[in-house]
């Protein structure tokens, strides 16, 4: 038995546009805010995290200073593959997606996994 047998199939472009979704659903104040950021979607995650939803990567805004500038943009990567995998309908892979958005957008505003998995964005 092939072992991708159950796995929810969802091509990489609709995968993109849940999570262009999941980021127009961000409220306009908090966007505003949002600096130096880019979104972008991979199929796996780093063979170490196999099951890794999304990474957020960079400085969170929190901890810029004067020191900040010319930097490169911190990255959010959402992962197409482990999300289909955990997923058992297209709504769950919407609300997963837009669960991950969130949690790594709140890791750009400084904000850590305690504080998310409290609030209920584990």
């Amino acid at each position: 038995m092939p072992d991708n047998v159950g796995v929810l199939e969802m091509t990489r472009e609709e995968f993109e546009e849940l999570v262009a979704e999941a980021l127009d659903r961000i409220p306009p104040e908090l966007t505003r805010l949002m600096d130096n950021v880019a979104v972008f979607v991979e199929d796996e995650p780093p063979a170490d995290d196999p099951e890794l939803l999304g990474l957020y990567e960079g400085t969170p805004l929190t901890d810029r200073g004067e020191w900040y500038a010319g930097v490169l943009p911190d990255r959010i990567t959402v992962y197409r593959g482990p999300t289909l995998r955990m997923c058992e309908s297209r709504a769950d892979v919407v609300a997963e997606t837009e669960v991950t958005v969130v949690h790594e957008i709140a890791h750009h505003f400084g904000i850590d996994d305690a504080r998310l998995h409290a609030l209920g964005y584990g």
